[in-house]
């Protein structure tokens, strides 16, 4: 795999096996952070969908000021943090910044964006064509931006958004 290119991969019957190795060790690590629960999150969390051959797990925790002392205790398990949107999580990637299998967002547990991500997550395994949508969306921007991640991110915003209002309504 080339560095920081985005590539999407047909779905893996494994994703689901490796989430839950992964939350296996993470439930020990982190047992006095955690509050609610461990959720594989993003598009390896949805059966049949494409996706980056990313683990994309979010752990709900307090608040961000009482679970700061994860920054420095993830790295001990391969983890490596960047402050990304620090306002609403604390984001950690696995193994290298560069070559990734991992991400694990830490973010308060029943928050606007906790509940964002649980709503999409089951909108796209409810509806099959949205689903698709979603699948299609991510080849075309894979192609049209497969080396500016942040651009990638930012394009998928508005489909991911419209889903989760959809969702709300129904």
């Amino acid at each position: 795999m080339l560095e920081n290119q985005i590539i999407i991969e047909r779905y893996n019957k494994n994703w689901p096996d490796k989430f839950a190795e992964e939350e296996a060790k993470l439930s020990i690590v982190l047992s006095q952070y955690i509050q609610g629960s461990i959720e594989h999150v993003g598009s390896t969390a949805v059966p049949g969908l494409s996706a980056k051959p990313i683990i994309d797990i979010m752990v709900g925790i307090q608040s961000l000021e009482h679970a700061k002392p994860t920054i420095e205790m993830l790295k001990q398990y391969g983890y490596c943090y960047y402050p990304y949107k620090p306002e609403v999580m604390h984001w950690f990637c696995k193994p290298t910044p560069e070559i990734r299998t991992h991400h694990l967002h830490l973010i308060p547990h029943l928050s606007p964006l906790w509940q964002e991500r649980i709503r999409f997550r089951e909108a796209l395994k409810a509806d099959s064509e949205l689903a698709n949508d979603y699948q299609n969306l991510k080849y075309q921007l894979a192609t049209q931006f497969a080396k500016d991640r942040e651009t990638y991110t930012a394009r998928k915003w508005p489909f991911i958004k419209k889903a989760i209002k959809k969702s709300l309504i129904k």
